[in-house]
């Protein structure tokens, strides 16, 4: 059964950290780690080196904060 992983963390290299919170609709929170380095190093053009994750945890359906996250599992 999927559950949503919420990552905190920053992104270390640039002129001033950045910090991002990120939730996941995954089996295990590898694929979330997985996907989450793959989109930001994408998006902001970082190594994962400097990706820094301050905290993993699995959140309830009332806890989350992405609209179209939460409205497509609500629609499931």
């Amino acid at each position: 059964m999927a559950k949503i992983i919420k990552i905190n963390g920053e992104i270390l290299g640039k002129d001033e950290p950045m910090v991002f919170s990120k939730e996941y609709n995954v089996l295990k929170e590898e694929d979330a780690l997985e996907i989450m380095y793959s989109e930001i190093g994408s998006k902001h053009h970082v190594k994962r080196a400097f990706i820094k994750i301050n905290s993993i945890e699995e959140v309830s359906l009332e806890d989350i904060k992405n609209h179209s996250l939460k409205k497509f599992i609500e629609m499931n």
